[in-house]
């Protein structure tokens, strides 16, 4: 017979008795039971989410020998506090230090008042609100700005209609939950869905998939069915819109079966799963070069649109910066790329430049211009743009042997090789090292000069989450956390952090989150995705398969 075990746990960790899950948040899938209970996976009594003495349940269930999946539910059902408004997007105004800056979420203080008055005379009910943001590991936080919000309704409705009176006059908005805000007297409720490989019973294996085609797009479940995974999430981030690149192709490295067929975004985390060694989370960047009869040139990405980089951190050349900077794609003209058969199967992209076609012994067997088209069987190619044109066409002839080699590099500078069983996927920022709060998003990328507006939205405030990491006894630990509702409010970067920390991890990365956020349990999504049309296709996902079961 199987069974359940849920806990109710106080502030203090005391248990106050067994009961059922909180019947007054059913939006979810139940996690399947089995016929044990196990420890929770944590180090503190309760998640730290919100004001001490809040309701949390846990539900803990095994899935395969050393694979358990904890759903924790924190906080009440309803918090009277929260409600809809209608936040403003704020022009630069003639107080503004830039009055031709286009509509954004915060602005100066000047600004804010200005708009804020403007719409107090055409009789909405508006509000100045300042926007302050916590101290990280490498950015000092304070004030992000000051954003104006017009009424609070009891439903998303009201709040709707009155951002359609608000357009009518000119103005643009948009609708939000106040529990999205990230403050810490919110009362919940959260939805966090955990699951914890114990290497000491564990005899599957962990596994990134991207599915049959590195440049196309799968949803979690797909990938976990095709591989008949016993769970899955989601993982690093991809390129989504064919104008930032190849939707799909990993926007940060990608190792699967130890090759590389992603390059890193400069020095950005990524998880390392290793069948033989554990998970770790470690920073990488990369060295790729092409050489023949004494020649070497240097190249600048591996299976992705020559020109185009998903959230930077290149080259020297690349505009608007070789660093990293999140959610932008960065361009450069002159640019040399390496591609494998798993791109697009085996085609790669068109366009203006040049292409050294190699056979599966590395030698040329076609210069094509324009570049784009197929590779013989086995085969990769090498793709030159602008200035780089000459560069190939000097050292590829057919006949020729070209060697491709690429080099992951770790913090250290020394080069990384991973073997047949390794598999690696980005993500960005860092939230844990060596067991404390470690979060990272200046190196990361995702603080944004002189656009406070974008950090407000994707590291302040709440949104659903994919965490990673490994705890000191050497369990990988998964975890999503649904937001963008008020079933479960989501968690900001900062809250993430904390909640790894909680769950007793050494070393933790945020993955993929947002609409991305996928947990699938026997082929069963299992977390509400958040996005209108549903389960979000995604680049890759993380596997978690029972004993011979090997993805990719």
């Amino acid at each position: 017979m199987k069974s359940r075990t849920n806990l109710r746990l106080s502030a203090t960790g005391a248990a106050l008795g067994i009961i059922a899950a909180l019947g007054a948040l059913p939006a979810q899938a139940d996690p399947p039971t089995s016929a044990t209970s196990h420890p929770h996976p944590s180090s503190r009594a309760t998640l730290p989410l919100g004001p001490g003495g809040l309701p949390e349940t846990r539900t803990t269930t095994t899935l395969q020998p050393g694979v358990t999946l904890t759903r924790i539910v924190r906080g009440n059902a309803e918090d009277p506090a929260l409600h809809w408004t209608v936040e403003v997007s704020i022009p630069g105004g003639d107080t503004s230090p830039d009055p031709d800056a286009p509509p954004t979420a915060l602005k100066d203080r000047a600004s804010a008042d200005e708009l804020a008055a403007d719409l107090r005379q055409k009789g909405f009910e508006s509000r100045v609100e300042r926007v302050r943001t916590p101290r990280t590991a490498d950015y000092t936080g304070g004030t992000l700005g000051w954003r104006v919000r017009i009424g609070a309704y009891d439903a998303q409705s009201d709040a709707t209609a009155e951002r359609t009176r608000l357009a009518a006059a000119g103005y643009t908005g948009s609708a939000v939950y106040t529990g999205w805000d990230g403050e810490a007297t919110d009362r919940g409720p959260w939805r966090v869905d955990v699951l914890t490989v114990d290497p000491r019973r564990f005899r599957g294996s962990l596994d990134a998939s991207y599915g049959p085609d590195l440049e196309a797009r799968e949803t979690t479940s797909r990938l976990s069915a095709a591989a008949d995974a016993t769970a899955a999430v989601n993982a690093g981030f991809f390129v989504l819109d064919p104008k930032a690149g190849a939707p799909g192709d990993p926007a940060g490295v990608g190792v699967y079966d130890g090759r590389l067929l992603s390059e890193p975004v400069a020095g950005r985390p990524s998880l390392v799963l290793h069948d033989d060694r554990g998970t770790r989370v470690t920073r990488f960047t990369w060295r790729g070069t092409v050489t023949a009869d004494g020649t070497s040139l240097s190249l600048g990405g591996v299976n992705r649109v020559p020109g185009l980089i998903r959230n930077c951190g290149g080259t020297a050349g690349d505009v608007p910066t070789s660093l990293p900077l999140h959610d932008v794609t960065c361009t450069n003209p002159d640019d040399l790329v390496a591609f494998t058969p798993e791109f697009e199967e085996g085609r790669t992209p068109g366009g203006e430049g040049v292409e050294a076609v190699l056979d599966a012994h590395d030698r040329v067997v076609e210069v094509r211009s324009p570049r784009g088209g197929t590779l013989p069987p086995g085969g990769t190619s090498l793709q030159a743009t602008g200035r780089r044109v000459a560069d190939l066409r000097a050292v590829a002839h057919v006949g020729d042997r070209l060697r491709v080699r690429t080099t992951l590099l770790d913090a250290r500078g020394h080069a990384y090789r991973p073997s047949p069983r390794t598999d690696i996927v980005n993500g960005g920022p860092e939230l844990v090292r060596d067991g404390r709060i470690h979060i990272t998003p200046a190196a990361d990328g995702m603080v944004h000069p002189d656009d406070p507006s974008w950090y407000y939205g994707w590291v302040h405030k709440r949104n659903p989450r994919t965490l990673a990491g490994v705890d000191a006894a050497g369990r990988t630990v998964l975890v999503t956390a649904d937001g963008r509702g008020t079933r479960s409010l989501g968690l900001s970067i900062a809250e993430s952090a904390a909640v790894a920390g909680s769950l007793g991890l050494r070393d933790a990365v945020n993955l993929d989150g947002g609409g991305s956020t996928t947990m699938v349990t026997d082929d069963t999504v299992i977390n509400t995705p958040s996005d209108a049309t549903g389960e979000r296709p995604v680049g890759d996902a993380l596997l978690i398969l029972p004993p011979r079961k090997h993805g990719h």
